[in-house]
């Protein structure tokens, strides 16, 4: 199963929407995350409903994301992430990193706090 990614502009922060497994060598929201990035997108959801699997190099690659949007002052919140993510999160303690929502306008407005302090 391939990755398909798209994303939306909801009261100035991006949902991206993910579906598909998250696995070894399936670079492509790394990509678009980095375009967003390039466009001045600081503020992030991303929405994991979608994403039945994910493993250590998916994983990474969350990190790696945020570690971008950090390094521009932006957020990243996870939406709605399934059983396994969530598992694979408090196994690894990415819990501790990664803040997590259950309904998008939560997702929206913790995003929207950080603006308030980056502006």
């Amino acid at each position: 199963m391939s990755v398909t990614i798209t994303s939306r502009l909801v009261s100035g922060v991006v949902i991206v929407d993910v579906s598909g497994r998250l696995c070894f060598l399936e670079v492509a929201l790394q990509k678009h995350f980095h375009e967003l990035l390039e466009e001045d997108h600081r503020n992030f959801v991303l929405d994991l409903a979608d994403v039945p699997y994910i493993d250590s190099f998916g994983l990474g690659q969350l990190v790696t994301i945020w570690s971008s949007i950090r390094s521009k002052d932006g957020r990243l919140i996870l939406l709605r992430p399934t059983d396994h993510v969530r598992h694979l999160l408090q196994i690894t303690k990415l819990d501790t990193i990664f803040p997590i929502a259950v309904e998008e306008l939560q997702a929206v407005r913790s995003a929207r706090t950080s603006l308030a302090v980056v502006m």
